[in-house]
């Protein structure tokens, strides 16, 4: 299994010959790189979550909690909400887990609710969080931090934050990784590294960073 960071929220995977992108973006200062996939998952409908338009090849989106089957991947949506008003001032956005035939990520979308214990949950315990961490829009640096100590994934991989040509007005990496410690950063929240993965889930995960 192969995972790739395309920027903002948008992660391409790669399991066997199924291909899966999640949340491809437009209009953030930057564009997505050119990206094939025969499955897109949209968190929600914002321009910097559902520009399906910029992949090519796609034969099916989900976008609402439910149970899928895409090429061998099972994928569970569970609903939760874009802000802490319990989706009065954004609306509601979905949370999709993949099981890759034992490596299970859970990608958090534009997670914004208020952290608590039955919220979290929810997401149950995937070998691998895809959570955002650059406020603003979603939950931030200091909040990202409980839901990660409460899912307790075995790896992390940060999200959603400011970037180079970012226009969006959210923090960079360098504020998750001042919250979370450096301790915790040599360890498996640095997760781009593929050999780092492969340590700490005792799979072989491939990964590569386009975007940083």
């Amino acid at each position: 299994m192969k995972i790739e960071y395309l920027g903002h929220s948008c992660f391409l995977f790669t399991h066997g010959k199924t291909r899966i992108l999640t949340d491809p973006y437009s209009g953030i200062g930057y564009e997505m790189p050119p990206v094939s996939a025969e499955y897109v998952t949209l968190s929600h409908d914002h321009f910097d979550h559902n520009h399906v338009d910029g992949v090519k090849g796609v034969k099916e989106v989900f976008r609402r909690p439910g149970e899928y089957a895409a090429g061998g991947v099972k994928i569970v949506g569970t609903a939760c909400y874009h802000d802490d008003a319990r989706g009065a001032e954004r609306g509601k956005c979905v949370a999709f887990t993949f099981d890759f035939g034992g490596v299970t990520v859970c990608h958090l979308g534009d997670l914004g609710e208020a952290f608590s214990e039955e919220g979290a949950a929810r997401f149950g315990h995937p070998d691998i969080l895809l959570v955002p961490v650059g406020g603003t829009y979603t939950i931030d640096a200091r909040e990202a931090v409980r839901w990660i100590e409460a899912i307790a994934p075995k790896a992390v991989i940060p999200m959603h934050y400011r970037t180079e040509g970012c226009a969006l007005d959210i923090a960079p990496l360098s504020a998750f990784t001042a919250a979370f410690g450096k301790e915790r950063m040599a360890g498996p929240v640095a997760a781009f590294d593929g050999d780092l993965l492969e340590k700490y889930l005792g799979k072989a995960v491939v990964t590569e960073v386009h975007r940083a």
